[in-house]
């Protein structure tokens, strides 16, 4: 099926996988390439050297074409596009707008440019600035997530820029890929739907939380960094929410050191990364805190499998999948859906002659 985004990128399929912090690994993204559809390695979670190792792994797995998934507000994201641009990897996309210097930068050295938006006017700004493509993620949509259903932003999306669009937010299946189709997107992303397969790295016990849940089971909350943030509720998005100010700042600040550790940043960067997700919001200092290492609070139960410990990030979706498909198998039955759906539709007969 080929449409704007597999011509731009190289891929068979107009499916991508989203980059998400600690899932989203060589093994996920290597695994979805050569099943047809566009890996993303999330680099949030990686130091740049981990980052270079990673991108070499995925190479090391598959010829395909493949993206990484960069923080445009972080400290060292000039050094991790310098990275990209060396591995010669195909696809930058961006968690939040990227600068028209990065930009510039990344399409001068060939690399296709895909930011994530969630409103029509960064998508306008960013195709403005000459991003080859964008992501455009409805509030079904897991993690950092808005307000605005994906059928009524993407049309609007769709409408307002000259570029291929990708639908994210609320897709599982072929029937979601004609949907999308239909309002002008080239394809669908999906995060909660590659998490929940059988090369996802995310401990089985973990996977299992998924798969009980309902939809009624995933929530939006500001408790974990004051951004509303989709995710499996749990126990301990309970305790945040109704946890007192200083013991939700004690507890912020001993995460917080636990991720500085891991990630090598230092306190400056670490409170100037949480900072910069404010976005205008007036958040208290456990909340900057919490927006800084919100990774470490993933980590616990994405690779640690705590799920007492840690967040789920997962859209609603995670209420209608029941099974651990493999890359292939779920890209392939995504593809025999979708023409199977696009058979069944009504033949709408010959056009009518204008009048």
């Amino acid at each position: 099926m080929e449409t704007a985004l597999t011509r731009l990128v190289g891929v068979r399929h107009p499916i991508v996988q989203t980059g998400m912090g600690w899932v989203a690994g060589p093994r996920l993204v290597s695994a979805t390439a050569n099943a047809g559809a566009l890996g993303i390695l999330a680099s949030a979670t990686m130091t740049p050297d981990q980052l270079r190792a990673a991108v070499r792994e995925v190479r090391s797995r598959t010829e395909a074409p493949f993206g990484v998934n960069l923080r445009a507000d972080a400290g060292d994201a000039r050094d991790r596009v310098r990275i990209i641009v060396e591995e010669g990897v195909k696809v930058a996309s961006f968690a939040l707008a990227p600068s028209r210097e990065l930009i510039a930068e990344l399409k001068d050295a060939g690399v296709v440019v895909v930011p994530s938006v969630g409103a029509r006017r960064h998508a306008e700004k960013v195709a403005a600035w000459g991003a080859d493509a964008v992501i455009v993620q409805g509030g079904e949509g897991g993690g950092h997530t808005g307000e605005v259903a994906t059928s009524v932003l993407l049309p609007q999306v769709v409408d307002a820029v000259g570029i291929p669009v990708v639908a994210a937010g609320g897709f599982f299946d072929g029937r979601g890929l004609v949907s999308a189709l239909a309002y002008g997107a080239a394809g669908v992303a999906m995060g909660t739907r590659f998490l929940l397969t059988s090369d996802s790295t995310v401990p089985d016990a973990v996977k299992a939380r998924y798969l009980a849940a309902t939809v009624k089971d995933v929530t939006v909350t500001t408790a974990v960094d004051g951004l509303p943030h989709r995710m499996l509720r749990t126990d301990l998005v309970e305790a945040l929410e109704g946890a007192g100010r200083t013991r939700t700042l004690t507890r912020a600040v001993r995460r917080a050191a636990g991720f500085r550790r891991l990630s090598g940043l230092s306190w400056p960067q670490l409170i100037r990364d949480g900072l910069s997700m404010k976005h205008g919001k007036d958040l208290t200092w456990s909340q900057v805190l919490l927006a800084a290492n919100t990774p470490m609070l993933l980590r616990a139960s994405m690779v640690e499998g705590r799920t007492d410990l840690g967040v789920m990030a997962s859209g609603q979706v995670a209420g209608v999948i029941d099974d651990l498909p493999s890359c292939a198998d779920l890209v392939d039955r995504v593809m025999r859906e979708a023409r199977q759906t696009l058979r069944a539709l009504p033949d709408p007969g010959p056009p009518e002659a204008p009048s």
